[in-house]
Formats: structure tokens, sequence, C-alpha cells
């Protein structure tokens, strides 16, 4: 006789369904539990799906493959159609970002302007590279497109605020700046 008190799991259980409910976060039982109330919330809702992400987006702070999958499962909608969603928009990440998040532009006024230069000047102070996070899980490096500020290039944003016309120079204390607040926390 089947053990009659599993988990919820909308009628999905599968060895695969198994396998993935091992995968962080969802082996978290807090976090499947953000992720089923937001899934239960907003199923059946017009656009659901942008929504959906939008809330795991914000709740768990990020949309890691197994998590896509297991929203794939969930929903019945193929997975390729979320992985489509989460990496055509910018503002979603498949990776737990840090505390604070340095973005650099490369829109074409900004690459232009410098910003590759800013970005290795970055990657040098903080032994990282674009795209990654700081051990410590203080900073996180990104690439965004445009921000609509060509006039300024080149652009960084700076836990969305915007520093225009930056030049190596300035790099060493925007960062400075982002580390002060956890040495006098």
């Amino acid at each position: 006789m089947e053990d009659q008190s599993s988990e919820q799991t909308y009628g999905l259980i599968t060895p695969s369904f198994h396998l993935l409910l091992k995968e962080f976060p969802l082996n978290q039982p807090e976090s499947r539990e953000i992720i089923d109330e937001i899934l239960h919330s907003f199923r059946d809702v017009p656009g659901g799906l942008m929504v959906i992400l939008n809330e795991i987006q914000s709740k768990i702070g990020y949309i890691s493959q197994p998590i896509q999958e297991y929203i794939s499962l969930i929903l019945n909608i193929p997975v390729s159609t979320i992985t489509g969603v989460v990496s055509f928009y910018s503002f979603f990440t498949t990776k737990p970002r840090g505390d604070h998040t340095i973005k650099f532009c490369m829109g074409t006024a900004c690459y232009v302007g410098g910003t590759p230069q800013l970005m290795r000047k970055a990657e040098q102070i903080l032994d990282i590279q674009t795209g990654d996070t700081t051990p410590d899980n203080h900073i996180t490096m990104e690439v965004c497109r445009c921000v609509g500020s060509c006039s300024q290039a080149p652009v960084v944003v700076v836990d969305e605020q915007l520093y225009g016309r930056v030049r190596p120079s300035k790099v060493p204390p925007l960062i400075r700046d982002i580390m002060k607040t956890y040495e006098d926390s």
C-alpha cells in the first residue's frame, strides 16, 4: 500500500520528479513551500507565468534550472518556454545574487565609452568574473543592456543607483563604498 502522507504534487509523482525535489533550493522545505504557494495562487491567471516568475524571483532571489523544471512539471508548460522567458528578461537571474549588484551597461555608447575597461578593473579588484558573485555573497557583477542614459556613458548601476561618466579611476571608490557597508555593520 502506498504511503498516503506524501506531499501534494498536483498528481505528478514520477521518479524524475522525486530526483528534482532533491535539488537545491527545492530540497529546502521553506523554499518549496513558497514556490508551491506562488504556483497555486497564480497558475490559472492569464499571463500567469510572468507573474509566477516575478514572484519567485522576488521571494527566492533567483530562478534556477531545477526551479524552472519544477514549474514546468507543475504547470505542464515546456521547460524551454520557461527558460526562454527567464533568459530573455535581464531582471531574471538563474543564480543567487549578492547583497549588492554592480551592473555595467554594454549599450553602444557605454561600450564605446569604456565599459570593458571598467569591468576589467572591477574584476581585478573583486577577483571574480562578470556574471559571478564574490565568495562572501556580498557583490554580484553583471552586464546590462542600454539603461537609457547614453549621454552619460559609460554608465554603471550599483543597487539601482546610476553613476554616469564613470572612469576606471572611479571604480575602486565605488567598490570601497559597497564594501564599507559590511565593515560598518
